[in-house]
């Protein structure tokens, strides 16, 4: 698949997932497999204001290529301002979140208060359009109801306006991540027009990724909330695209995809400020594994690199002596 002038390996992308697609994370995907990687939205309104917590999240390293960028906001001249600050960060490709249900975004203009305002859409995306010479694609929902013209419609308006790829995640807005995702509309809207299709939504485990693609016909698959934890799925789909059996990485792979992640968090966040994310994170690498709720009240409460490193240690050789 290719999106503008880049080319992409496989079929895997990775959504953007506010609060946890950062680069420590995204690193670990492309270790995995994934294409292409997204970084959780970015406010563009906090670029234009210089917030130094806005900048960090452009951050990123050689060995993350190619990443797409997402931004929100909803005046066309600060998203166009915001879409340049991008670009000139090194970001190989720029998202436009046209779908985020939360209040917050909403009561903003932002997000997928935008699919209610087609005009506005249009105009945000000739300023950007014009601002950016690296791909630009969109994200967006079904819409405000169930029928899709709102997404149709869009799709329309980014196709006229120069945008290279549409993502498209099949729930209402008032659906939030409830209910099914209907990849019917995602097979609809791959007909409405030429641009590359990327399908997004209930990616619960590899076999749906192949899945998708065949009911649907996309080009590519964007898997979010089933990575959290397990971004080896980006290789089992992988797997199952060359004909392969899926496989578990073996005990020995996902405890260094645990020390990674706590390694690149601690470089890339501070240690105090990491250690209080891998509270919540590496609980969903051990899914699955003999006394994995042991380590997940072991970690409740962990402050050190040293303390999070030594417990994830003992925890490995603890399994790896019991499976003698």
């Amino acid at each position: 698949m290719k999106i503008g002038q880049v080319d992409l390996e496989n079929i895997t992308v990775l959504a953007p997932l506010a609060g946890i697609t950062h680069l420590p994370f995204r690193l670990l995907a492309r270790k995995a497999g994934c294409a292409l990687v997204c970084s959780e939205m970015v406010s563009a309104n906090g670029l234009i204001h210089r917030s130094q917590k806005t900048h960090r999240m452009l951050d990123s390293r050689p060995d993350e290529k190619p990443l797409s960028v997402q931004i929100f906001g909803s005046d066309p001249l600060i998203m166009a301002d915001a879409a340049a600050m991008v670009e000139s960060s090194g970001a190989d490709i720029l998202d436009i979140n046209l779908g985020c249900p939360v209040k917050k975004i909403l009561k903003s203009g932002s997000g997928a208060a935008l699919m209610k305002a087609p005009e506005k859409v249009e105009a945000i995306l000739r300023a950007v359009r014009k601002s950016i010479r690296i791909p630009l694609t969109i994200k967006l929902r079904t819409g405000w109801d169930q029928s899709g013209a709102q997404a149709f419609k869009i799709a329309e308006i980014a196709e006229a306006c120069g945008v290279d790829a549409i993502t498209l995640h099949p729930r209402t807005v008032g659906q939030g991540f409830g209910g099914r995702a209907d990849w019917s509309l995602i097979a609809r809207i791959k007909k409405r027009i030429s641009l590359p299709v990327i399908g997004n939504g209930d990616i619960v485990q590899p076999e749906h990724a192949i899945e998708m693609q065949h009911q649907t016909g996309c080009d590519a698959v964007m898997i979010g909330r089933a990575a959290i934890g397990t971004p080896w799925i980006f290789s089992q789909i992988l797997a199952l695209v060359q004909g392969d059996d899926v496989s578990s990485p073996d005990l020995s792979h996902r405890f260094e995809l645990m020390i990674k992640y706590l390694q690149d968090s601690v470089m890339q966040f501070g240690e105090q400020r990491a250690c209080r994310m891998m509270r919540s994170r590496l609980g969903g690498f051990v899914k699955g594994l003999r006394y994995s709720s042991r380590f997940r009240d072991s970690i409740k409460q962990i402050s050190t690199e040293t303390e999070t490193m030594a417990l994830i240690r003992d925890y490995r050789d603890f399994l790896q002596k019991a499976s003698l």
